[in-house]
């Protein structure tokens, strides 16, 4: 469980991060999967954040 501070920019959290994992070459799956782990990061923040390269690459290892 996680704590969520904030659901501000989810969404937006996870169009682009699925987005960038497609044309990154990922398969749909996988790219949900990230995308997911994209908007899990941002709602930990208190208000609009964003997810830093190294805060995604932890969350997905």
């Amino acid at each position: 469980a996680q704590d969520v501070f904030d659901v501000s920019g989810a969404g937006d959290t996870v169009i682009g991060a699925f987005t960038l994992a497609l044309a990154a070459g990922a398969k749909m799956q996988d790219a949900a999967k990230v995308s997911n782990f994209a908007a899990g990061i941002v709602v930990g923040k208190v208000g609009i954040g964003v997810v830093t390269r190294e805060e995604l690459l932890a969350r997905v290892r």
